[in-house]
């Protein structure tokens, strides 16, 4: 090795940037410093303004309307639960419930809950719990000699739910200060 090949590690040195010297450097017109004022700033929703003119999120209509608290449930007709017993997926003497029909692969999963129809026809004796079932499902399956549970749907964060208990709106701490006065 001698002196006139030594060099510094590739990246040691970075080449200098030329700021200021137009938008052919590659550091544009503002000279990599970004924009003044409302550009340079956070929380700016520029790309949804059309320069004054009515956005196109508010000329398009809106229609309808979307419940956020709405329930999925896993639908079952009688005719493919009869399916699974007579292919021995079900065992119809043990009682059926969701988790039971995942595990046979009658269901892919269950959502909020088993809603059982009547489509199909059912000869089998056997007692199925679910989230709700159509009046002529719970007949088909009584008819066979079986039993429908329905079970209380599953609560979702508990904001749309009213009280049971009576106590809420303005008067509900009335009973708590009373209390502590005494």
């Amino acid at each position: 090795m001698k002196l006139n090949e030594i060099s510094d590690n590739a990246g040691a040195r970075p080449v200098r940037k030329r700021i200021g010297r137009g938008t052919g450097s590659g550091t544009g017109g503002t000279a990599g410093a970004g924009h003044k004022g409302q550009k340079s700033r956070s929380g700016v929703s520029i790309k949804g303004f059309e320069g004054g003119q009515m956005p196109i999120y508010r000329r398009v209509p809106k229609r309808g309307f979307k419940n956020v608290f709405r329930l999925r449930f896993a639908e079952l007709n009688v005719g493919r639960l009869q399916q699974a017993i007579d292919d021995k997926k079900v065992d119809p003497k043990k009682p059926i419930n969701g988790e039971t029909l995942v595990a046979a692969g009658v269901l892919r999963r269950v959502h909020d809950g088993v809603r059982l129809l009547a489509k199909g026809e059912i000869n089998a004796n056997v007692t199925i719990e679910v989230a709700g079932a159509s009046k002529p499902a719970i007949e088909a399956i009584e008819k066979a000699g079986g039993k429908v549970t329905v079970i209380a749907r599953p609560k979702q964060d508990g904001k749309h739910v009213k009280k049971t208990d009576g106590k809420g709106g303005k008067g509900a701490n009335s009973e708590k200060s009373e209390g502590a006065g005494a």
